[in-house]
């Protein structure tokens, strides 16, 4: 099949689910985030932490540390304003910010996702 522009911009502009990944130091930090993100901008239906241990290199020394790692779930259409807010919002110097293509949900959960992140 020859793709034609037009084609070509609709596949581009094709809705699927995006997972942003970041830690953060404690709880605090990660809640504020996060409310901040689903209930103010509207960049992310739902955010899911828990405390994990980290083992890194960090300006040539092994740390250890206890950390929060957050679960952002957004679309494709939010994702990269999502990454602006984390990264100007971030606590840490060189914040985590991995992002995750999620190209197999089902209809409901993207509709979902679609819906809580669209501002009114």
């Amino acid at each position: 099949m020859k793709l034609t522009f037009q084609t070509m911009t609709r596949q581009k502009k094709r809705q699927y689910g995006v997972l942003i990944i970041s830690t953060y130091p404690d709880e605090e930090s990660v809640v504020k985030v996060a409310k901040m993100m689903i209930a103010n901008k509207k960049l992310c239906a739902c955010v899911n932490f828990a405390k994990v241990r980290s083992l890194y290199s960090w300006k040539n020394k092994l740390e250890d540390q206890e950390e929060f790692i957050a679960l952002f779930k957004t679309t494709n259409l939010t994702a990269n304003k999502l990454k602006f807010e984390i990264n100007n919002t971030h606590p840490y110097e060189v914040p985590e910010i991995v992002e995750l293509k999620m190209n197999k949900v089902s209809s409901s959960y993207m509709s979902w996702l679609a819906k809580s992140t669209k501002r009114r």
